[in-house]
């Protein structure tokens, strides 16, 4: 693991985000991968999901050990429709691709949700742009950096094992 630099990490710094951004020599692309390479609970990793809601996109936090429910987040928010979006779509939203989807440098702001979850951990990790950077934060300072309004995410619950133990492999 090393420090990283690059665009986002200028915009976290713009954005008053006083962290390091870390960045590996494997991917930290899911959930899976980062929770393993930085030893921490599943659920502790802010998974940047992109979703199309009614047509626009909107970036979604949610915990790793939560899958997003989106019949559940369009009826919260009033909207016909919510689908993942592609790959395409991710990168022109966010100008990143899917696995690095930071909280900051996008070419315009996005819609943004951080799901309540993420609130039970101290220390949350968040995508920095790469499939293999991610920084360290609190809900509250991710939420702030995105401009994140919290919402419920599922109405499944956490599995306790599965949102507190680090995975062994990636």
């Amino acid at each position: 693991m090393r420090p990283a630099g690059g665009g986002v990490t200028g915009e976290l710094r713009a954005a008053g985000f006083a962290g390091e951004v870390r960045e590996f020599d494997i991917s930290t692309r899911t959930a899976a991968h980062a929770a393993a390479a930085l030893g921490c609970p599943l659920g502790a990793i802010a998974n940047s999901l992109v979703f199309m809601a009614d047509g626009a996109p909107v970036l979604i936090f949610a915990s790793g050990a939560h899958r997003v429910d989106t019949a559940l987040v369009a009826a919260n928010r009033g909207w016909a429709e919510l689908r993942r979006a592609s790959p395409e779509e991710v990168r022109a939203a966010t100008g990143q691709p899917i696995g690095g989807v930071a909280p900051v440098g996008h070419p315009a702001k996005l819609a943004a949700l951080v799901d309540t979850a993420l609130a039970g951990y101290e220390t949350i990790w968040a995508s920095a742009g790469t499939p293999n950077s991610v920084f360290a934060t609190t809900f509250a300072e991710l939420a702030r950096l995105a401009g994140a309004s919290e919402i419920v995410v599922t109405t499944e619950p956490e599995s306790r094992e599965l949102a507190q133990s680090a995975p062994t492999t990636p």
